[in-house]
């Protein structure tokens, strides 16, 4: 089946699609959203069963500081549509949001189907045509081939809005599989990595009854970073989103170490390990003078016995403990990823520069950055931006295409 044009395609039903087919449908354009899956933006929901962390209440340099390298090419992007517009477009769909102690941003009833419902009735009453279990299989000369439970059928589309996310969480649809398409109609591609991850330590025994346990009031470094948050001792390694916070830097080669008393100085913690009675062991020295117990106690006699026996090389070992990874999780199980359609694969519309009139936006992108809102809001934002810049392709080629009065 083949519809007849002119109206636009967005293949992906995730934030990134939904954005898109909103501004097209904002500026008259007809939509089909083709989804994979049997329901759509399956990834949101899966992320908002903890608490939906839309975006984050921070200033804009900072915000994009988060973006590393691809700040400057997101920056007109998360500008026009930031954290500050993010929660007025929630407001407009019955979400009234709240901050955060730590400036993250959620809505007040902490859950993604509210705001998700909201959304697709919205879309619906304006014309939106989802059609779910259509899966992307090819394309060929502005055709779209798709496998769906009638059949294969292809669609020709005036323009398109390509968000399929990146490679993780195959089962909520995110599957990388559109990479091989791409690259046979030379879209340069950069390769995919893991992005917000857990890392695999080899624990003993003698830390399996700390699996599960949070890691608190610790600080995480890793290369020139360091950050404080938490982190999850399990049995797989360590994870949690203070791992998230330095898991690129981990990716690429830093050593993971633990301040473990980060308001205490080297100092301060060698006067208390000083002058302790003869013959006390290490372990009862940390418990007694340091009160140190349970995971963060554990964690020390994992990775840094024996203990020097000096005051002042113990409390350094405090300071930055050593924790030995053996790489990452495996992609699949990673939050997002990096890597996907090159910057220089597509203009500044985000459209592709070898297949004119197709515009990629969210996670398909190479771009990363860490939990807590930036990757939601730059999804939102390039799902935005690439839906307002196929709707004013398929405006122009709409009127070029009109056959013209003899």
């Amino acid at each position: 089946m083949t519809a007849n044009p002119p109206f636009a395609l967005v293949i992906g039903a995730g934030p990134a699609g939904l954005m898109a087919a909103d501004e097209l449908l904002r500026a008259g354009t007809p939509v089909i959203i083709a989804e994979a899956k049997p329901s759509p933006a399956r990834k949101l929901l899966m992320a908002g069963k903890s608490g939906l962390n839309v975006t984050k209440d921070e200033a804009p340099d900072a915000f994009l500081s988060h973006f590393a390298e691809a700040s400057e090419w997101l920056r007109p992007m998360l500008t026009e549509f930031g954290p500050e517009q993010i929660v007025d477009w929630m407001t407009q769909h019955g979400q009234k949001a709240f901050t955060g102690s730590s400036g993250r941003v959620f809505p007040v009833s902490m859950k993604a189907s509210p705001l998700l419902r909201a959304w697709l009735t919205d879309l619906a009453q304006r014309g939106l045509d989802l059609r779910t279990r259509w899966r992307w299989v090819g394309y060929r000369d502005g055709v779209f081939s798709f496998e769906t439970p009638d059949g294969p059928q292809t669609l020709r589309p005036h323009t398109t809005v390509l968000a399929l996310g990146g490679a993780s969480w195959s089962r909520l649809g995110s599957d990388g599989a559109w990479a091989t398409i791409l690259a046979q109609e030379g879209v340069q591609l950069s390769a995919f990595k893991p992005a917000n991850m857990g890392f695999v330590a080899n624990w003993s025994l003698h830390m399996a009854t700390h699996f599960g346990a949070p890691l608190k009031s610790v600080v995480l470094c890793a290369g020139d970073q360091r950050v404080r948050a938490e982190a999850v001792i399990s049995e797989r390694g360590i994870e949690g989103g203070g791992i998230y916070a330095v898991s690129r830097a981990l990716r690429e080669g830093a050593a993971l170490t633990i301040d473990l008393f980060p308001d205490t100085s080297v100092q301060a913690l060698t006067a208390k390990l000083s002058g302790r009675p003869k013959g006390e062991t290490a372990t009862n020295t940390m418990r007694k003078a340091l009160k140190l117990a349970g995971v963060r106690l554990a964690l020390v006699l994992e990775c840094a016995r024996p203990l020097p026996t000096d005051p002042q090389a113990r409390a350094q070992v405090l300071k930055s403990l050593p924790i030995p990874l053996t790489g990452p999780r495996p992609i699949d199980e990673a939050i997002s990823t990096a890597g996907g359609i090159a910057h220089s694969a597509v203009t500044d519309a985000l459209m592709l520069r070898e297949l004119p009139g197709v515009f990629a936006a969210g996670e398909m992108l190479d771009w990363e950055a860490p939990t807590g809102g930036y990757l939601l809001t730059a999804c939102l934002a390039t799902g935005r931006w690439a839906g307002q810049a196929a709707a004013v392709w398929s405006g122009d080629h709409t009127r070029h295409d009109k056959p013209t009065t003899p």
